[in-house]
Protein backbone atom coordinates (compact mmCIF):
# COMPACT_ATOMS: atom_id res chain seq x y z
CA UNK A 1 0.00 0.00 0.00
CA UNK A 2 1.38 3.40 -0.99
CA UNK A 3 1.08 6.77 0.66
CA UNK A 4 -1.03 9.74 -0.34
CA UNK A 5 0.93 12.89 -1.16
CA UNK A 6 -0.50 15.46 1.24
CA UNK A 7 1.80 18.51 1.07
CA UNK A 8 5.14 19.90 0.03
CA UNK A 9 6.68 22.04 2.78
CA UNK A 10 8.61 25.15 1.78
CA UNK A 11 10.97 26.95 4.16
CA UNK A 12 10.59 30.71 3.89
CA UNK A 13 11.85 33.88 5.53
CA UNK A 14 8.38 35.40 5.02
CA UNK A 15 5.90 32.49 4.72
CA UNK A 16 2.78 34.62 4.27
CA UNK A 17 4.30 36.68 1.45
CA UNK A 18 5.73 33.65 -0.36
CA UNK A 19 2.51 31.65 0.05
CA UNK A 20 0.55 34.50 -1.51
CA UNK A 21 3.01 34.72 -4.39
CA UNK A 22 2.71 30.98 -5.12
CA UNK A 23 -1.08 31.07 -4.67
CA UNK A 24 -1.29 33.73 -7.38
CA UNK A 25 1.21 31.91 -9.60
CA UNK A 26 -0.70 28.61 -9.40
CA UNK A 27 -4.27 29.87 -9.14
CA UNK A 28 -4.46 28.39 -5.62
CA UNK A 29 -5.97 29.89 -2.51
CA UNK A 30 -4.95 30.08 1.12
CA UNK A 31 -6.66 27.30 3.03
CA UNK A 32 -4.94 27.76 6.41
CA UNK A 33 -2.96 30.62 7.92
CA UNK A 34 -1.22 31.06 11.25
CA UNK A 35 1.99 33.01 11.97
CA UNK A 36 4.10 29.82 11.78
CA UNK A 37 2.34 28.08 8.85
CA UNK A 38 0.46 29.03 5.69
CA UNK A 39 -1.09 26.41 3.43
CA UNK A 40 -2.28 26.86 -0.14
CA UNK A 41 -4.28 24.43 -2.28
CA UNK A 42 -6.28 24.54 -5.48
CA UNK A 43 -9.34 24.04 -3.25
CA UNK A 44 -9.74 23.28 0.45
CA UNK A 45 -10.39 19.59 -0.18
CA UNK A 46 -7.91 18.98 -3.02
CA UNK A 47 -4.43 17.55 -2.45
CA UNK A 48 -1.56 18.14 -2.58
CA UNK A 49 -1.00 21.48 -0.93
CA UNK A 50 2.01 23.67 -0.36
CA UNK A 51 2.81 24.64 3.24
CA UNK A 52 5.10 27.56 3.95
CA UNK A 53 6.92 27.64 7.30
CA UNK A 54 9.31 30.22 8.76
CA UNK A 55 13.05 29.73 8.93
CA UNK A 56 15.60 32.33 10.09
CA UNK A 57 18.18 31.66 7.37
CA UNK A 58 18.01 32.52 3.69
CA UNK A 59 18.38 30.08 0.82
CA UNK A 60 22.05 29.26 0.20
CA UNK A 61 22.33 26.71 -2.64
CA UNK A 62 20.40 25.17 -5.52
CA UNK A 63 17.18 23.42 -4.52
CA UNK A 64 17.32 19.63 -4.19
CA UNK A 65 13.60 19.50 -5.09
CA UNK A 66 11.70 21.88 -7.34
CA UNK A 67 8.33 22.38 -8.98
CA UNK A 68 7.78 22.04 -12.74
CA UNK A 69 4.94 24.05 -14.28
CA UNK A 70 3.50 23.21 -17.71
CA UNK A 71 1.44 26.11 -19.04
CA UNK A 72 -0.39 26.25 -22.35
CA UNK A 73 1.95 29.09 -23.46
CA UNK A 74 5.45 28.90 -21.98
CA UNK A 75 6.61 32.31 -23.18
CA UNK A 76 3.52 34.12 -21.86
CA UNK A 77 3.72 32.29 -18.53
CA UNK A 78 7.40 33.12 -18.06
CA UNK A 79 6.61 36.76 -18.76
CA UNK A 80 3.69 36.72 -16.29
CA UNK A 81 5.77 35.13 -13.53
CA UNK A 82 8.69 37.52 -14.08
CA UNK A 83 6.26 40.44 -13.92
CA UNK A 84 5.06 39.01 -10.58
CA UNK A 85 8.60 39.01 -9.18
CA UNK A 86 10.23 35.78 -10.39
CA UNK A 87 13.65 36.04 -11.97
CA UNK A 88 15.63 34.03 -14.50
CA UNK A 89 18.39 31.87 -12.99
CA UNK A 90 21.18 29.75 -14.40
CA UNK A 91 21.52 26.31 -12.81
CA UNK A 92 23.55 24.88 -15.68
CA UNK A 93 20.71 24.36 -18.14
CA UNK A 94 21.47 24.29 -21.87
CA UNK A 95 19.95 26.56 -24.50
CA UNK A 96 18.43 23.46 -26.09
CA UNK A 97 16.49 22.56 -22.94
CA UNK A 98 12.71 22.78 -23.33
CA UNK A 99 12.23 24.58 -20.02
CA UNK A 100 13.01 27.93 -18.49
CA UNK A 101 14.41 28.06 -14.98
CA UNK A 102 13.07 30.82 -12.74
CA UNK A 103 13.33 31.60 -9.04
CA UNK A 104 10.51 32.80 -6.81
CA UNK A 105 10.93 35.98 -4.70
CA UNK A 106 12.94 34.05 -2.06
CA UNK A 107 15.21 32.38 -4.62
CA UNK A 108 13.60 28.92 -4.86
CA UNK A 109 14.13 27.56 -8.36
CA UNK A 110 11.32 26.15 -10.47
CA UNK A 111 10.90 25.28 -14.14
CA UNK A 112 8.39 26.44 -16.71
CA UNK A 113 8.09 23.71 -19.33
CA UNK A 114 6.98 23.92 -22.93
CA UNK A 115 3.33 23.26 -23.68
CA UNK A 116 2.46 19.58 -24.22
CA UNK A 117 1.79 20.07 -27.95
CA UNK A 118 5.36 21.36 -28.48
CA UNK A 119 7.09 18.48 -26.67
CA UNK A 120 8.29 15.69 -29.00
Amino acid sequence: MGSLWENLVVDARDPARLARWWAEALGYRITYEKPDEVEIRRSADELPGLIFVPVPEGKETKNRLHIDLRPADQEAEVERLVNMGARHVDVGQRRSDRWTVLADPEGNEFCVLQAPSTVP
